[in-house]
């Protein structure tokens, strides 16, 4: 184990700790590789932490063993932690998480641990009590866009700087503001630090035709380059683009998505566990944006109504139905939801995140029910600048790494990712005959042109499908 990086891992509680001390004795673990055994299981606790698998435990043994050999582990420390791991699922006596994971009280340890660095193995004052989830540190979403990231060249960061101000006086989204920034930290580091106040319409056109002829990207990577850099002429550097003429533009080609038939979404379907499988069918059934579905809060829903209030792209609101096929699981959700908000009150936690003038205006609101996030982390996050435990929506790669596994034990040949259920639902309703323009509405395209990409994924029967006039009914 000495080649493995002693990096911030899991810290198991004191509880866990004498736990599987005592199931190692009765296995008769020599006493000296009693705590080998134990870092075995904070380096698998801490995988099953940053990556998503399946419930079934010989699967993640499975997959944290073929880690290790990644990590250049030899065969017997693979094998040895697969030891390790089998007696912890053995004491444990659990093949799977529970359907209930966010008010079951036997809850996995790594769901109620603290992170540490590797050499301690517990603390008393982290030891936290059957109630409590994990705290993470976390940063401000604006930080981990990157542009407070300093460089080398003070006149850059106060250009950054500015450029962040303007995306945020527009309310533009965090992915905007880190786009944005990105693209201008790459072309500072084109020009190696040009002086911002030298840069000329010439410094951009040699960058696009290095991005395009040199890096050959594609062309909507070249378009986000040429919009980031248009904002930071216009309202970072207050000055004119200017025209940009014999820049070589990367050719766009016709875009397909790709769809699934309802046979390929039900086999998916059942190799997710809770609650990734309650969430693909909430994109499938509402036709969402990955970042639309994880953003869903309590009072979106109105099943009086049979209706959904969907926060899309660009801050532009919608209403979409409720899939009567999965309401009873929606409400059973919000009920868990509900108790899990009772014990985040009862341990004094700070609220969930919300924008930051809603809580300005509404200091309360962070811990009202109704704000509460319908697909919740199951661990509570400590904001590194003010030391507050907040609950986070579900991360998407958490999703992600679902997904991928359940597709490839469903084995669909295809490249599936959340926003493949949004293009099947739209794909679906097309061949149920519903007006393009009804499924525009229902997506939140702003313009028709978006929606009618799905008319080249199959064929629509509709009543004015085109028909030679020598087939007309007499």
């Amino acid at each position: 184990m000495t080649s493995l990086k002693a990096e911030t891992m899991i810290l198991i509680s004191k509880t866990l700790y004498a736990q599987y001390i005592n199931c190692l004795k009765k296995n008769n673990v020599a006493a000296d590789q009693c705590q080998v055994y134990v870092k075995w299981l904070r380096y698998f606790l801490d995988f099953c932490d940053k990556h998503v698998i399946t419930p079934d435990k010989s699967e993640r043994i499975r997959f944290f063993t073929e880690k290790l050999r990644e990590k250049r582990q030899s065969d017997n420390q693979c094998q040895q932690a697969a030891h390790a791991i089998s007696l912890y699922f053995e004491m444990q006596g659990m093949e799977r998480p529970p359907e209930n994971s966010f008010d079951e009280p036997n809850r996995e340890p790594h769901q109620i641990a603290e992170r540490e660095t590797v050499p301690q193995v517990f603390d008393e004052k982290f030891a936290p009590s059957a109630e409590f989830t994990s705290f993470k540190p976390r940063q401000s979403q604006y930080l981990v866009a990157g542009y407070q990231e300093k460089s080398s060249s003070p006149e850059w960061d106060e250009l950054i700087d500015k450029l962040a101000d303007e995306i945020k006086v527009r309310h533009y989204s965090r992915k905007t503001l880190k786009t944005y920034a990105h693209w201008s930290r790459q072309f500072q580091r084109f020009l190696k630090n040009k002086s911002p106040q030298e840069l000329s319409t010439a410094d951009v056109k040699e960058y696009l035709t290095y991005l395009a002829v040199k890096c050959k990207v594609a062309a909507s990577t070249q378009n986000q380059a040429f919009n980031s850099l248009l904002f930071l002429f216009r309202y970072a550097l207050k000055r004119e683009f200017g025209i940009l003429k014999d820049v070589p533009r990367a050719k766009k080609s016709l875009y397909i998505p790709m769809v699934l038939s309802m046979p390929e979404i039900e086999a998916i379907l059942k190799q997710l566990y809770y609650p990734y499988n309650l969430f693909v069918k909430v994109l499938f059934g509402c036709g969402l944006r990955l970042f639309e579905g994880l953003q869903i809060r309590v009072s979106d829903f109105n099943f009086d109504a049979g209706k959904l209030l969907v926060h899309g792209k660009g801050k532009k609101d919608r209403m979409v139905p409720i899939p009567e096929a999965i309401t009873q699981e929606l409400k059973v959700q919000i009920e868990k939801v509900a108790r899990l908000h009772e014990q985040d009150l009862a341990t004094g936690y700070d609220g969930v995140f919300l924008d930051d003038e809603i809580e300005k205006k509404y200091p309360k609101a962070p811990k009202e029910f109704m704000y509460q996030w319908v697909f919740p982390q199951q661990s509570l996050t400590v904001m590194e600048e003010t030391g507050k435990r907040r609950r986070y929506h579900l991360h998407e790669s958490q999703l992600q790494g679902a997904l991928y596994h359940a597709v490839r034990k469903a084995k669909i040949p295809k490249k599936v990712t959340a926003h493949t259920f949004r293009h099947s639902f739209a794909t679906h309703l097309l061949q149920a005959n519903y007006d393009i323009r009804t499924i525009q509405t229902l997506l939140g395209h702003s313009s028709l042109k978006t929606t009618m990409i799905y008319t080249h994924c199959v064929p629509v029967r509709t009543v004015k499908e085109a028909k030679s006039p020598l087939d007309f009914d007499a």
